[in-house]
């Protein structure tokens, strides 16, 4: 059973700083492409970052260009997301997605292109 596991949000300020991390286990193949989601309160669920399984490809929101990065660790299974300069808008609970059947394309901003997710970590930025 294919399990990931979010963990590194918390509460900061406005212009800190969180590193989020994503740990899967249960891989019997390897995975595709991995990303990152987020969904405030009274809100839909929005694509914030994607990255291709080698890594050498990246995507991103507009909302969040130039602040936050996303890796990898194909080795340990593990997703990163690391956010500079937060905002209040920020705030959210984020969460990570694992695709065994895409790899790369604009389709990895939308929710169908995974097939499991985490349970989510909350992250609050306060003005």
């Amino acid at each position: 059973q294919v399990q990931l596991v979010e963990s590194g949000g918390g509460s900061v300020q406005a212009g800190g700083s969180l590193r989020l991390s994503c740990a899967g286990s249960g891989l019997t193949v390897s995975a595709n492409a991995m990303g990152w989601f987020r969904q405030a309160p009274g809100k839909e669920r929005e694509f914030v970052a994607a990255i291709t399984r080698s890594g050498d490809n990246t995507y991103f929101a507009d909302s969040v260009k130039g602040r936050f990065t996303i890796s990898r660790d194909n080795a340990k299974i593990t997703l990163f997301l690391q956010m500079n300069s937060l905002k209040p808008e920020d705030t959210a609970d984020y969460y990570c997605a694992l695709s065994f059947r895409i790899n790369s394309g604009p389709l990895l901003t939308t929710t169908k292109a995974y097939d499991y997710w985490g349970l989510g970590t909350q992250v609050t930025v306060s003005s």
